[in-house]
């Protein structure tokens, strides 16, 4: 059984004593809950605080994207080893956000999700449709578009090695979420997507979902077979509520 994964991602928000008191009350929560793995992602200046708060507790931390490249001259850029120096066991990777402000293309989705796989990093990739996609029916074309192109680059064992994260653009930050059936929906014909390829890889992949996660909808969702977890925006900025969050997903 494929064991459930919260993470927070907590965009550009923070700072250095919110971050300690948030980073704080989730180990302190998660200390209560064994059936569960649970991240937080952090805007990169705050990596050192991340890893010197989470160290040798239950949490893990990540960063929110990096460079294809290893190292040169990329200004602004993050380069995977870096992540790696500061601890991070996971990284984001094709969040919608990049991908529409960043301009990044699959191609170059893919490619950091190999860059990741070779640093030793845990990539957390991102597949979602915007508004007008999931108005013209168009959900499924656009996800396995995205998925494959990671499949062509590191293969499907090497997909089997992240974590894969469904996020219907059209749910994130607006406080719209998908129904529980249309994301169970979705992580299934992904799930089976990656099955035609390969059974054990599918089985063994980690598929969460993303989009307006909140304490009231969490139950419903993670009830629900083929979601094995969340990605967590707006709700990783409230204690309490993320906390709820994964209880919720410790129970289920």
């Amino acid at each position: 059984m494929r064991r459930k994964l919260v993470v927070a991602n907590r965009k550009m928000n923070g700072s250095i004593p919110d971050n300690r008191a948030f980073m704080a009350g989730v180990v302190q929560g998660m200390r209560e809950l064994r059936k569960i793995d649970c991240a937080i992602c952090v805007p990169h200046p705050y990596l050192y605080q991340a890893q010197v708060l989470l160290a040798d507790t239950p949490v893990a931390w990540g960063g929110q994207n990096m460079s294809r490249h290893e190292f040169g001259p990329y200004t602004g850029s993050v380069a995977p080893g870096m992540l790696v120096e500061f601890g991070c066991k996971y990284v984001i990777i094709g969040h919608s956000e990049r991908r529409e402000r960043g301009y990044e293309s699959d191609d170059a989705a893919g490619e950091r999700f190999e860059m990741a796989l070779k640093a030793g990093l845990t990539p957390i990739f991102c597949v979602g449709e915007t508004l007008s996609e999931f108005e013209a029916g168009m959900t499924d074309s656009v996800a396995i578009r995205q998925l494959n192109a990671v499949v062509d680059h590191v293969g499907v064992r090497g997909l089997a090695k992240g974590v894969l994260a469904y996020e219907p653009i059209w749910a994130i930050g607006t406080g719209k979420s998908a129904t529980p059936e249309h994301a169970q929906t979705i992580l299934a014909f992904l799930r089976g997507h990656v099955a035609l390829l390969d059974e054990t890889a599918a089985e063994r992949l980690r598929i969460l979902y993303g989009g307006s996660v909140k304490a009231d909808n969490a139950a419903e969702l993670f009830a629900m077979p083929d979601i094995d977890g969340g990605l967590i925006g707006s709700a990783s900025l409230v204690t309490e509520e993320f906390l709820t969050i994964c209880r919720v997903a410790d129970a289920a």
